[in-house]
């Protein structure tokens, strides 16, 4: 068994970043089902602009609406017009064909791309 990359949101724009919020990561309920993650699953985020990573949890944010959030202690290492990418992972015995997409400078109209490598 090994861990594949299975869901990944790629260049998003951080809309907000909260440290008074109770911890997670809030992501567009729209984005989150492209890549097929589920609410309240481990991510790994990382941060393109600082080069920080850390590990949270996901909450479903209004669809359509763009949210990119970073709570709680989150918020302390990656910070609001940040751009960071957002993967999920799954433990398997077999390779996995990741979901994975692009989003734009509003993380809106995502565009599907192929991981390769």
């Amino acid at each position: 068994m090994r861990w594949f990359l299975r869901s990944k949101i790629h260049n998003a724009t951080v809309t907000e970043a909260n440290v008074e919020y109770i911890g997670s990561i809030t992501i567009d309920v729209a984005l989150m089902e492209a890549v097929g993650l589920e609410r309240g699953e481990k991510v790994l985020v990382v941060s393109n602009t600082s080069g920080a990573r850390l590990e949270t949890y996901t909450i479903a944010g209004e669809r359509g609406s763009g949210t990119v959030q970073m709570n709680g202690a989150a918020a302390h290492l990656i910070h609001r017009g940040e751009q960071i990418i957002v993967m999920g992972f799954e433990l398997s015995d077999t390779p996995i064909q990741p979901k994975v997409i692009l989003t734009g400078p509003d993380n809106r109209s995502p565009q599907p791309l192929s991981e390769t490598g």
